[in-house]
């Protein structure tokens, strides 16, 4: 038990304040928030959108990273465009 307690009082707590800027820097990066008239969004709401905007971002990646892929099969192996989107998959 005092394990548990020393480990809680070396834990930097965050403030109320923090995660209310912390929040408020994620609603400014959310395109689905940013572009809303109203400040009225809770704090939950940007945080489901924040998870949402993250799998979005996620699956946009990978699909990218298939077309560049199915690019790369097309052309030649050794050409300076081949060696490109090699980098750009790395």
């Amino acid at each position: 038990m005092s394990n548990r307690r020393s480990r809680q009082s070396s834990d930097p707590r965050i403030t109320d304040d923090q995660i209310i800027d912390l929040v408020s820097k994620l609603r400014l990066l959310l395109p689905e928030i940013s572009q809303r008239r109203s400040d009225k969004v809770s704090a939950s709401k940007v945080l489901q959108e924040t998870c949402n905007y993250i799998r979005n971002l996620h699956r946009e990646v990978d699909d990218l990273s298939e077309r560049l892929s199915q690019l790369l099969a097309t052309i030649d192996a050794d050409s300076p465009e081949a060696a490109i989107i090699r980098s750009l998959i790395m």
